[in-house]
């Protein structure tokens, strides 16, 4: 045989057996199951922040750990004990339960480590019987998302004090008990000061359309948007229907008010997302999720939209623009 043939035949070898190491590489690499109400656009601030956290514990995807993944994209609830199963049959490493996935997950194993984000109180919603102490297999950050109704009544009067009755946009649909209790929240705040509101509910694209026209019809004269994955993810419909009725309307993230939203006053996802992962990534490294106690993501932001606001003839006081941590101009 000529050497060039042997350094040939070498060389093929080697490319075959590539693709055998690559996969024999690729079946060791730990994976994440990440679930979730969302969508991969709306949640791509998110999942890139998530990505952060996992790098700070030295996890890079590709490279030493791998994803998959199962949106519910907007379209109800009903599918997410079928994701979470999905990712059971799997055999991921962990799974991580965004918004609206925590007692689907919770409910589908008691083995594989869990990473929650919840948006309410995870012990009133049965997910843990202690937020230091988690015991079992789950763990994760909480927003309380789910209090804060109350105070973004409170501003929306501030920024619309001429408003007769305020529609409230909520989703009855949502499994976190959490979410009814911030609504009987803004119902209760809305009593004390006299305020007249209207509770409308909706989980889909037709309903939210459906609910648009009862509160035009109804005559509100602005809009509150309940703390809700699946209303989160149809937010451009929400967002362009307010716009087209001239509906002054606060929402829950920051993300909102950025994409055209009047105003938003709640936790800062990114900053919880960023913590997903490093939990995320401890439990990878072998953290039990019974030694993670639940953390906290305090950091609540009020957000301005000073074009929306003109577009809607709006003036906001200067002591609410004082207090905002961001002033879109």
């Amino acid at each position: 045989m000529r050497r060039r043939d042997f350094i040939t035949l070498l060389g093929g070898a080697a490319a075959a057996a590539w693709p055998l190491a690559a996969r024999a590489q690729q079946s060791t690499m730990p994976v994440i199951g990440f679930v979730s109400a969302g969508s991969p656009g709306p949640f791509s601030d998110r999942i890139g922040a998530f990505r952060e956290g996992l790098r700070k514990e030295e996890f890079l995807e590709g490279r030493n750990v791998a994803f998959e993944f199962r949106w519910l994209r907007g379209d109800g609830y009903e599918r997410m004990p079928q994701f979470a199963a999905e990712l059971v049959a799997r055999r991921v490493d962990v799974i991580v339960a965004g918004g609206g996935a925590a007692a689907a997950a919770k409910a589908a194993t008691a083995t594989i480590p869990i990473v929650v984000l919840s948006g309410g109180d995870p012990v009133d919603a049965g997910l843990v019987a202690s937020l230091n102490r988690p015991e079992g297999n789950l763990t994760g950050v909480v927003l309380f998302a789910f209090s804060l109704g109350p105070k973004r009544l409170e501003l929306l009067r501030e920024a619309v004090p001429g408003a007769r009755l305020i529609a409230v946009l909520a989703n009855s649909t949502n499994p976190d008990p959490e979410t009814k209790r911030d609504t009987e929240g803004v119902q209760a705040a809305a009593r004390v000061v006299g305020q007249q509101i209207s509770v409308l509910n909706a989980s889909n694209e037709r309903e939210i359309d459906s609910a648009f026209e009862t509160m035009v019809r109804q005559g509100a004269g602005a809009l509150l948007v309940m703390a809700d994955p699946v209303l989160n993810n149809r937010r451009e419909q929400i967002i362009a229907l307010a716009a087209r009725h001239a509906l002054p309307a606060i929402y829950e993230w920051r993300e909102i008010a950025q994409a055209g939203g009047l105003m938003s006053y709640g936790s800062s996802l990114t900053d919880a997302y960023h913590h997903l992962g490093t939990y995320a990534g401890r439990v990878l490294k072998g953290t039990k999720p019974a030694d993670l106690p639940f953390m906290r993501a305090v950091r609540v932001e009020l957000v301005i939209n000073l074009k929306t606001a003109q577009a809607l003839g709006i003036t906001f006081p200067l002591s609410l623009l004082g207090r905002a941590d961001e002033v879109i101009e």
